[in-house]
Parts: structure tokens; C-alpha cells; sequence
């Protein structure tokens, strides 16, 4: 165990639960220690009771996984690292004990799992406890309820009586320390608020939230990201003599044309540098670079499906594009249906999931003079699943 931190009188204190094997998750290590919209499951924790106002946090973790943890956990703020034991109920004892030297007033305890926790929960739970020694966040359920015989339906459950029970749970700490080591109930406690009710003590429920959702099953990491994803874009290109102008895969008469390596699209070329972004995938350089002879006039469609088609194997879809063209000439309102409709068809979407519109600098910068057309472009995807 590490020893504590030098710190004065404390009012709130976390224990998280980080020592099990996690195995259901389907990772190479376990759960708590895996990656997870960007960062291990543990410091996601670590870091949301810490913005809730936990003042020191005891972390119970597997035997031999300190140097682990301790990496995972560098510059959370002050931590105490302690060794769980063969059930949670045994772990979360352990962690309350390690904490009997800075005596915290309160103490959450919670899930490693539950890696998203929302500030607003912990003031609810804090809160509760000026009334009550206990309080847990808890949500309704809202599926109809039966007892269940081996595969045979049973009796209805009155869903009314019945709550979702999720974590931190919050205790005074001498009360819900004193419970654990009082605890002589089965080998395990389902959770801390058993523990507490089995010693008499009273447990407030309060409103949970849905983004407590515990990580149990491979599927819960999916892509390690989150459901929506967002990029952005920009590109220039100079308008030159005896070039052809290609604007969202649409051909606009203008007496001048884009230079550039391939068909010089910028409006294109704005849409695939979002896209790449949102997909984490880099930049439209780092695949199509000029240096290349391959791009030389190609169309670029082309970089437009490529993006898609690294979106859809990362588990996305294009979701919306809002992209602004900017230039004094030519005028981009009579070809905006065409190209919205063209840039609909090469994202595999409906055109109202498109949005074309442009603008002028105001006859000010290289666009304002007619030296060249800008593009910026914003790129929604979503999961497939």
C-alpha cells in the first residue's frame, strides 16, 4: 500500500473498486486497466470523482498491479493504492480501512466500470447525506417485470417497488466503516448500501443517470470512442488560366479554373479533410499526397469515397456536412442544388443531410482580389451501431 498523502482535514474521500479480473469485457488485461474513449477506464473515474470534489482517492487494485496503477494514475491528485481482497466486500474494506488515517467526514464508493460520471449525481448524493448516513443514485425501471422458473415465466413484479442501482455510493465514513467490519452476512455483499441497511443504517436513494452505465461485455468498448464523432476541414486553392473549375464533383462554367495537383475541388477536399478528422484518420495529404503522379488530375470523388469507406470500417457513417464555400466569383447560388445533390449521392446520404453555402470576404484577402476559392467544412458521423 502506498502510504497517504500529507494533506489537512478532509471532507470528502472516494474509494474506487478496481480489483477484479473483468473477464467478461473480452480485453487483453483487465477492464479497469483498458482503453476506453481514448484513456484507461480507471482514470476516467479517477478523474470525474476528482472533479466532483473527491479530495483523496483510494484505489483498490488486483495484487502486483501497483507499478500499473501508478502509471494509469500519475497526476489524478493525491491517491492511495491498496491491494483488494478475495471479494469486493473484502476490497472495499480494505480501501475504507486505508483510509482510517485521514478520517475523510464522507466517502463515495464506486465502480472503476462506471467510468462516466456526471458531477450533478455526486452533489446529489453529498447532499442526501446531511439528512441520512447513506444515499445511493438509483434509476426506475421502466420494462415490465416477472419472476422467472428456469425458462418458464413466473408471477408479475411490481415494477413501481423496484429500482436500478448504480455507483458511487455515498456513506458517512465512520458509519459505513464501522458496518463493513460489522458485516456478517454471505461471503459478499451485492453492494455497499447492503452492507449499510444490514447494519440498521438508512440509505436515501437519488436520482442516477444513464451515463453511469457499467462496462461489462466486449460490445460496451465498441469502437472506444463515442457515439457521435466531429471534424472539420479547410483548404485554398488559386484560380489560374485554361483550368477547369470543379466544385463538390459539379463542373462550373467560369472563365477560370482551380489549380492543383488533382482536380483541385476544394469543396471536396474541405468535406474529406472533415471526415478524416472525425474518423481520427489524419489528413487528406497523408493519403493522396501531391507528390504522388497517381493524383495528377484525378477527380476528387475519389478522396471523398476513400474517407467514407475509413469511417464505415471504424463503425461510422457519415451523419451530416455543413460546408462553406468562399469566393467573390463565380456565384455559387444557381449550382447549389447540384452540388448539394452530388455531394449527397458521393456520402451515401439523403441531400438534406448536405447543407452548401457561401460567402465573400468582402473583396478583402487573395479571395476578395479573385486570386483563389476557399472551403471549410464540418463532418458529422455517427456509429452504426
Amino acid at each position: 500500500m502506498s502510504q497517504a498523502p500529507s494533506t489537512g482535514p478532509i471532507r470528502l474521500a472516494a474509494v474506487i473498486v478496481a480489483a477484479g479480473k473483468g473477464l467478461r469485457a473480452g480485453q487483453p488485461l483487465p477492464k479497469q486497466f483498458a482503453l476506453w474513449r481514448g484513456k484507461p477506464v480507471l482514470r476516467h473515474a479517477a478523474d470525474r470523482l476528482v472533479a466532483a470534489g473527491a479530495e483523496l482517492l483510494c484505489v483498490v487494485i488486483p495484487e502486483g498491479a501497483d507499478a500499473h496503477a501508478h502509471a494509469i494514475l500519475e497526476g489524478a491528485g493525491p491517491v492511495l493504492l491498496v491491494t483488494g481482497g478475495e471479494t469486493r466486500q473484502d476490497s472495499v474494506r480494505a480501501g475504507l480501512e486505508a483510509l482510517q488515517q485521514a478520517s475523510p467526514d464522507l466517502v463515495l464508493i464506486h465502480d472503476a466500470a462506471r467510468p462516466d460520471c456526471p458531477p450533478q449525481v455526486v452533489e446529489r448524493l453529498v447532499a442526501a447525506l446531511a439528512d441520512n448516513p447513506g444515499a445511493i443514485p438509483v434509476l426506475p425501471v421502466v420494462d415490465s417485470m416477472v419472476t422467472a422458473h428456469a425458462d418458464l415465466m413466473g408471477d408479475k413484479a411490481a415494477r413501481e417497488t423496484l429500482r436500478r442501482v448504480q455507483t458511487p455510493q455515498a456513506f458517512r465514513y465512520a458509519d459505513i466503516l464501522a458496518a463493513h467490519q460489522a458485516w456478517e452476512g454471505p461471503s459478499t455483499a451485492g453492494d455497499d448500501a447492503q452492507v449499510a441497511h444490514a447494519a440498521g443504517l438508512a440509505v436515501a436513494l437519488v436520482d442516477g443517470d444513464e451515463r453511469l452505465r457499467k462496462l461489462t461485455f466486449a460490445d460496451d468498448f465498441g469502437q472506444g470512442a463515442s457515439m457521435i464523432r466531429t471534424g472539420t476541414g479547410f483548404d485554398v486553392h488559386r484560380l489560374g488560366e485554361g483550368e477547369e473549375l470543379w466544385l463538390c464533383g459539379v463542373r462550373i462554367p467560369h472563365d477560370k479554373g482551380l489549380v492543383g495537383h488533382s482536380d483541385a475541388d476544394v469543396a471536396l477536399h474541405a468535406v474529406v479533410d472533415a471526415i478524416l478528422g472525425a474518423a481520427g484518420e489524419g489528413d487528406i495529404g497523408q493519403h493522396f499526397p501531391p507528390s504522388d503522379p497517381q493524383w495528377r488530375a484525378a477527380p476528387s470523388s475519389r478522396f471523398v469515397e476513400h474517407a467514407v469507406s475509413l469511417a464505415a470500417a471504424k463503425g461510422y457513417a457519415i451523419g451530416n456536412v455543413d460546408l462553406a464555400i468562399i469566393c467573390e466569383a463565380p456565384k455559387i447560388g444557381p449550382h447549389r442544388d447540384a452540388m448539394r445533390g452530388e455531394l449527397a449521392r458521393l456520402l451515401g446520404v439523403q441531400a438534406d443531410c448536405v447543407n452548401v453555402k457561401a460567402t465573400t470576404t468582402e473583396r478583402l484577402g487573395f479571395t476578395g482580389r479573385g486570386e483563389g476559392i476557399a472551403a471549410q467544412a464540418v463532418a458529422t458521423l455517427i456509429a452504426l451501431s
